[in-house]
């Protein structure tokens, strides 16, 4: 089903997506396959001062 969360696994291959990102001082749309084939480390954090 669309928008289906499936619970991410240490050790197991990222689900696809695209988000934006802020990259040589302007916004723009990153993929995860843009990637493929290279190291990738994904680190999520909540934003700055926010009560998560």
């Amino acid at each position: 089903n669309k928008g289906e969360q499936k619970m991410i696994k240490v050790g197991k291959p990222a689900p696809t997506f695209t988000a934006p990102a802020f990259h040589e001082g302007k916004f723009t749309n990153v993929s995860l396959e843009d990637y493929k084939g290279k190291w990738v480390i994904l680190c999520f954090y909540p934003g700055d001062f926010t009560f998560v």
